[in-house]
């Protein structure tokens, strides 16, 4: 008898596989995007994706839209092609190279697409009204961070602010982070609990003096935050708490300027050290603490959060 090893473990980005292409099932049918017809306008995605360029474009040709949209040429001169039978589509010799047409759509081909935008506005209106207005705001924050991750979108310190606290700003922090290490590093609600007593304490004994919050936002929108408060040991430190970026926001220099802030307003108000409690496997923080001049100085096993971790001390001489 032929021995039957047992399957291989599945690893997690096996779960993670599963989990992307299960959205992706349940997106394009609840969008109705395998249908033949998009929002039974006659037409398939792809062609309404063409006729959205043509509709919104100043003047384009072939080449430039295959690129855009990643369509195969030969797939997009037949949807062209169509799209000319059907007396939507007209031809302009290019002024640059005549070999190449300019692409615009006719009186006709400008009425079927104002009718189709307008059932697309309709179906989105129609899917956002049944929502509550906090998970509208949730899903449309989720299509975002969605965006920027999988374009990878190269952004700059010009595109965000850093602003103190408001009213409302600390229940933002410990949803959001309570949120992100859940998803990112699998902690339960123990860490939850710490980091609500962290922002309970420092709204009751806050010094404006010595004790700063930041938030960091873009156009109202809060991406991220550090606060620095007073070491409850040790007059001379701060001790910087609560750092977090967005996955969103990530790569576009946030998390730094959130550390340089802290560490110039210390200095600013007398502080010699600013010290800071973080986990082994943070390893991004990490590297952001180097850059800044932190030096890793106590590490300790624990067990917390849920998990068997390794806690470190950093300390920054100012």
């Amino acid at each position: 008898m032929r021995k039957i090893d047992p399957p291989a473990a599945r690893s997690e980005i096996d779960s993670w596989i599963d989990q992307f292409r299960g959205f992706n099932r349940f997106y394009t049918r609840f969008l109705g995007l395998l249908d033949e017809e998009l929002v039974k306008s006659g037409f398939s995605l792809s062609e309404a994706r063409v006729l959205f360029e043509l509709a919104t474009r100043v003047a384009g040709g072939a080449t430039e839209i295959a690129g855009d949209l990643g369509l195969d040429p030969g797939y997009l001169s037949r949807i062209l092609r169509k799209l000319d039978d059907d007396g939507l589509l007209a031809r302009s010799p290019s002024p640059t190279d005549a070999r190449h047409s300019i692409l615009r759509l006719t009186r006709k081909g400008r009425n079927v697409f104002g009718e189709l935008n307008r059932r697309s506005s309709g179906q989105a209106r129609e899917i956002l009204n049944k929502l509550t207005p906090g998970n509208r705001s949730l899903l449309i924050r989720s299509m975002h961070d969605i965006e920027a991750i999988l374009e990878a979108k190269e952004q700059n310190s010009s595109a965000f602010v850093l602003r103190s606290h408001r009213p409302g700003d600390m229940g933002w922090v410990v949803q959001r982070q309570s949120v992100l290490y859940a998803e990112e590093y699998g902690w339960n609600n123990e860490y939850e609990a710490l980091a609500a007593r962290i922002v309970a304490d420092f709204l009751a004994n806050f010094d404006p003096a010595r004790e700063r919050c930041w938030i960091a936002e873009r156009s109202g929108e809060p991406l991220g935050c550090v606060f620095l408060v007073r070491h409850s040991e040790r007059e001379e430190a701060a001790k910087l708490r609560l750092l977090h970026v967005e996955r969103a926001a990530r790569g576009m220099g946030l998390g730094k300027a959130l550390a340089a802030e802290c560490i110039r307003f210390a200095r600013s108000v007398g502080f010699k050290k600013v010290v800071l409690w973080t986990q082994s496997n943070l390893h991004a923080a990490h590297n952001l603490y180097l850059a800044a001049g932190f030096r890793l100085i106590l590490e300790e096993p624990h067990h917390s959060f849920g998990k068997d971790l390794v806690a470190q001390t950093w300390e920054l001489d100012l």
